[in-house]
């Protein structure tokens, strides 16, 4: 189901006047998917009983996560379903093209390493011994580079299945640790530790946290309530922990620009332009700003952090292969010296 685009659709018929049951059996008449048909016509009975929208759509919490029913509740309420509806059609497409752009990003390196691995291993188990072992048979002894890329080569060929075997068994331990929320807090935890890692995750998740507490906001949720739901869409344990401890700030009279100073993860430019939200009353739109910014510096980054590691890659990568040639070239060029 594309969500961003029933919303869409749904906000548009809204807003030409229609009641909310008409335009769910518009929408249901949309779609070619039997499974989202059904779901829509579900709804709209729901809606017919006397339910809300928000109530009808909490029927089905894992297509309509608790942001979108508490944020189209708030448009209930407040009158303007139509204009909410479209925040979170823009919301939904903003955050579906930042994870697609981070995928796509991350796919290139994947796949250029998985290569260079194969290649690496490739020829260290079929070309160095062949060609290596002509040298051994006729009694020459071996330079150091070329002796290491032999025994090398034979660790690979004795145990490489072993080592894969252990590494099955490791990853399958360690998804099965990451079921258990304190092992999660733990890995969380090491990863925010890495210079550069630990500076992506906390820029994704604080960006993530402001967008989310925006379309919240000026949706018309309470911030207090904006802020636990925004909190529970963070991934990251230890920021999420944070970002409650600062809910609860917040609920006793607290500012928010404190409140989120006090976590540690967010950055001075956003928590600064938070704190003149406050004092100039314009908070909602300085949430949106913030968190556009935010968003658009973690896509530099992210492009960024690509284009240095695919020319990193080919060197190290390159730089691989050639001391493969030299183990190879180093007993030919001993052999001729000793010829000549």
């Amino acid at each position: 189901m594309d969500l961003s685009l029933m919303t869409r659709q749904l906000a548009t018929l809204i807003a030409a006047g229609l009641p909310i049951d008409e335009c769910l059996r518009a929408l249901a008449e949309q779609t070619d998917k039997q499974k989202t048909k059904a779901m829509v016509l579900a709804i709209r009975s729901k809606v017919l009983e006397g339910y809300t929208l928000a109530k009808a759509l909490g029927e089905y919490p894992r297509a309509f996560p608790h942001l979108y029913r508490s944020t189209v509740s708030a448009g209930e309420h407040a009158g303007h379903l139509d204009a909410v509806l479209n925040r979170l059609a823009d919301y939904t497409e903003s955050q579906q093209q930042a994870r697609q752009k981070i995928q796509l990003a991350a796919m290139y390196p994947a796949i250029l390493s998985l290569v260079a691995i194969g290649i690496v291993v490739g020829l260290l188990t079929f070309v160095v011994p062949d060609i290596v072992e002509v040298f051994v048979k006729n009694g020459q002894e071996l330079p150091g580079l070329t002796q290491f890329m032999l025994d090398l080569s034979h660790a690979i060929t004795n145990y490489g299945v072993h080592a894969l075997v252990g590494f099955g068994v490791s990853f399958f331990l360690f998804v099965l640790g990451m079921r258990r929320e304190s092992f999660r807090a733990g890995v969380h935890r090491f990863l925010l530790g890495f210079p550069v890692l630990g500076g992506f995750i906390k820029d994704s998740n604080t960006a993530r946290f402001g967008s989310t507490l925006a379309i919240l906001t000026s949706s018309g949720v309470p911030l207090v309530e904006a802020m636990r739901i925004a909190s529970q869409v963070i991934e990251n344990i230890p920021i999420r922990k944070s970002l409650s401890d600062a809910t609860i700030v917040v609920s006793e009279g607290g500012s928010l620009y404190q409140a989120l100073t006090e976590t540690g993860y967010f950055p001075p430019i956003m928590l600064h332009m938070i704190a003149s939200g406050e004092n100039s009353g314009e908070l909602d739109s300085m949430l949106a700003r913030t968190a556009h910014q935010q968003e658009t510096t973690l896509a530099n980054t992210v492009t960024a952090l690509v284009s240095i590691f695919e020319p990193l890659m080919l060197v190290g990568m390159g730089a691989i292969v050639a001391l493969i040639v030299a183990a190879i070239m180093l007993p030919i060029l001993e052999l001729q010296n000793m010829v000549q």
